[in-house]
């Protein structure tokens, strides 16, 4: 169920600097454009915070995660707090291990074909490719050649435009940062609502791509 649960998702919001009291608004304006699956990174001041309030607030309507977690102890922290998948940058045993044992997705981040293929013997879910706009979506054509059974996810530099082409290349779903979730803007109506309508485009070229 964990590579499923993101693969039908298919848009994964990464979110920076959202607060206990910002992430509900910020969540309710992904989840009306059709984005439900989030990434509270852990760099954000009071993470853990922000993942049991997204958590609590939203159930199983939304699929929350932590990323940038860089090893096992900051996984298993998270997943206390209600993250239901973990998103690393690198490829670190320990942490797919760590997720695994408590039954939640592991997507390690990896970049070249021996990385991908270590962090899935691993037993990773999912292999997030990053930073993927320093190859762009044919890599992925590419590596679906002699890989094609390692279900792939590009994350940095994905956008509206290029989101269709990464899953006509092979990706199962996407990683998408500053350019759906801009926490630097001040939070207003306008705001949300211009972030909702950004969900719901990028949701529109992933069923265009998916031909649904």
């Amino acid at each position: 169920m964990g590579l499923e649960e993101i693969k039908k998702r298919g848009v994964v919001a990464v979110i920076r600097g959202a607060t206990p009291k910002s992430i509900i608004s910020i969540g309710n304006a992904l989840k009306n454009g059709g984005v439900t699956a989030f990434e509270i990174t852990m760099e954000t001041p009071k993470a853990m915070s922000v993942i049991e309030a997204a958590s609590s607030y939203f159930g199983k309507d939304v699929l929350v995660g932590a990323g940038t977690v860089l090893d096992a102890e900051t996984a298993r922290a998270a997943i206390l707090s209600g993250a239901r998948f973990i998103f690393s940058p690198t490829v670190r045993k320990e942490t797919i291990t760590m997720a695994k044992r408590y039954s939640v997705i592991s997507v390690p981040g990896a970049f070249t074909p021996t990385e991908i293929l270590t962090a899935y013997e691993y037993g990773a879910d999912l292999i997030k490719v990053f930073p993927a706009s320093s190859v762009g979506p044919d890599y992925f054509k590419n590596i679906a050649g002699p890989l094609p059974h390692i279900p792939l996810m590009p994350t940095g530099g994905v956008d509206v435009h290029n989101t269709g082409d990464y899953f006509k290349a092979g990706a199962v779903a996407v990683g998408v940062g500053s350019t759906l979730v801009n926490i630097k803007k001040e939070l207003s109506e306008e705001a949300l609502r211009d972030m909702m309508e950004k969900a719901s485009h990028f949701m529109k070229e992933v069923r265009i791509a998916r031909g649904e």
